[in-house]
């Protein structure tokens, strides 16, 4: 299982392919907060309303200074879908090797119906301008999740 992070830790580097294909690494954000947030599939109930609601929330969270990627083991293939079917304006990468998701603590053991299972963790890391974790959240609901973290952050 892979360790959590913890605030003040550096938020390891990773560059993965978007929808299209291109690549978006976290130092391409260099000097901004961003929202990386960790789901298990692309086109799934709970990931579709997580999704939306960050891009519901995108001119908020950017205008606050804050760049939202998603972040799941889809190919890019899966996530262009995902992003047409729901117009979605959020950055998704893919991370079909799990190495980025296993790097932010985001893959390992968890509930799910009651039986232990190892898979995505739902979570959520705020990176700060200078790239340190200001916060590390982990197994965060669907729903409701990006309003709580509005309140959060103050925003």
């Amino acid at each position: 299982m892979s360790e959590r992070l913890q605030p003040g830790d550096t938020a390891p580097a990773f560059t993965l392919p978007d929808a299209d294909g291109n690549e978006v690494s976290l130092a391409g954000h260099a000097g901004r907060k961003v929202i990386v947030y960790f789901y298990p599939a692309a086109l799934t109930p709970g990931c579709t309303k997580q999704a939306c609601d960050f891009t519901d929330n995108l001119e908020l969270l950017a205008g606050a200074g804050y760049d939202v990627i998603g972040v799941s083991p889809d190919k890019p293939e899966k996530l262009a879908k995902f992003r047409e079917k729901e117009d979605l304006r959020v950055t998704l990468v893919g991370d079909p090797e799990k190495k980025v998701l296993e790097a932010y603590g985001a893959f390992g053991e968890k509930k799910l119906y009651g039986k232990t299972v190892t898979g995505v963790i739902r979570s959520t890391v705020i990176v700060d301008e200078q790239g340190t974790v200001e916060r590390a959240l982990y197994n965060v609901r669907a729903t409701g999740h990006v309003a709580k973290l509005i309140k959060d952050l103050e925003i």
